[in-house]
């Protein structure tokens, strides 16, 4: 089968590997109708990890199941099935507590799998035609039938979840102002969700205009850090209070204002000035306990110098981590169908497989408008 294979810095190919075949009566075989390209994905892509070449890409990833073993019992052929980026088990101590996320069994000596992620276990990606799908009654949500929504639905697998996620890590409550860092798909999925939520004013940040133009759309106010200091821009629109809370999608690759240089602690130190006394921050985008291309040596070790004295002058409360997708996919799904969320509308590009080397190119490079894609298989 055709799948996206990395091959080094900069550089993925798609190439023939083996199809897979089920490995346990848990498992399913799913035929990929769409995988999409993550932000976390260009981490691996720009070198900034320890994957190895030969990783198949792809975490995000729906289909229609080809295959199953004997002991699948709710699911059957032809179902059209999405499946959330953490691989998990269902049953041990973290997913029972509903921490599917952090998963003690999918990958020992770490708690959290990943399909086709450095360090998140022996999970193929899906950026391919088929993938594998383990303890699969748990693990795939049902959708309905035929094409329709397939954009919305490939949201399901991480940003909808994840941006959703970054809100309630917040606890943004209806009537409430947020300040969201970061407009690409997740912080784009925050500042959606906020708004879901019942937020009366969402702040949106970053300097691309096209981003900002995207969070205007959907009801946000665009913020740009370009122009000026963003925490200056908001506490103008907040009477000098600041907002009640705030999520970082941005996460360790932040720059600093008015330059391109790397600043991995920015975003956080900007929330902790953003945020009113006694609010809150949701920090869903990804800090990694190593990162080799840091820009010092305490960056490369994941150490980050953060105002932890005014956080708790202030009283702020901070919830982080990856998101448990399966905490919210089925009634984010269902608000999908009854029309009450239509999330695509962070989908820049829809491709052909084979066209994923161009993809990742572009999209690294954030060039031609290529925001958010999506591969078809």
């Amino acid at each position: 089968m055709k799948a996206v294979v990395y091959k080094g810095p900069f550089t993925v190919a798609v190439e023939d590997v083996e199809k897979p075949t089920i490995q346990h009566p848990n498992d399913v075989i799913v035929r990929v109708t769409s995988t999409a390209i993550c932000g976390s994905d260009l981490h691996m892509y720009e070198g900034r990890t320890a994957a190895e070449p030969g990783i198949v890409f792809g975490h995000e990833n729906m289909g229609v199941i080809e295959d199953l073993g004997q002991g699948v019992t709710t699911l059957k052929e032809g179902d059209r099935v999405v499946m959330p980026f953490n691989v998990a088990c269902g049953f041990c101590m973290n997913c029972v507590e509903g921490y599917t996320g952090f998963c003690i069994t999918v990958n020992p000596g770490f708690a959290g799998g990943a399909y086709g992620y450095v360090a998140m276990g022996p999970w193929k990606g899906g950026q391919a035609e088929y993938i594998r799908v383990p303890y699969a009654d748990f693990n795939c949500l049902k959708l309905p039938q035929g094409n329709e929504h397939e954009t919305d639905f490939i949201l399901l697998a991480d940003i909808f979840p994840t941006g959703y996620h970054g809100c309630e890590l917040a606890q943004v409550r209806p009537g409430e102002s947020v300040a969201v860092y970061g407009a690409g798909p997740v912080g784009l999925m925050a500042a959606y969700s906020a708004l879901l939520r019942g937020a009366r004013k969402v702040f949106v940040v970053d300097r691309v205009p096209e981003r900002l133009q995207k969070a205007e759309e959907i009801g946000a106010i665009p913020i740009n850090f370009a122009e000026g200091d963003p925490v200056e821009q908001i506490e103008e629109q907040t009477d000098g209070i600041g907002t009640d809370k705030g999520v970082d999608a941005v996460g360790y690759q932040a720059t600093a204002q008015g330059t391109d240089n790397e600043e991995p602690a920015t975003v956080l130190n900007s929330l902790i000035r953003t945020v009113r006394p006694t609010g809150a921050l949701g920090v869903p985008g990804l800090y990694v306990p190593s990162d080799p291309g840091g820009p010092d040596e305490q960056a490369k070790q994941g150490m980050l110098l953060v105002a932890i004295g005014r956080l708790f002058e202030k009283g702020l409360r901070m919830g982080t981590g990856q998101c448990n997708v399966k905490r919210y996919n089925r009634f984010l799904r269902d608000m999908i169908i009854d029309g009450r969320a239509k999330p695509s509308f962070v989908v820049s590009h829809e491709l052909p497989l084979d066209q994923a080397s161009s993809a990742y190119n572009k999209f690294d490079k954030r060039i031609e408008g290529f925001t958010k894609v999506v591969l078809h298989p």
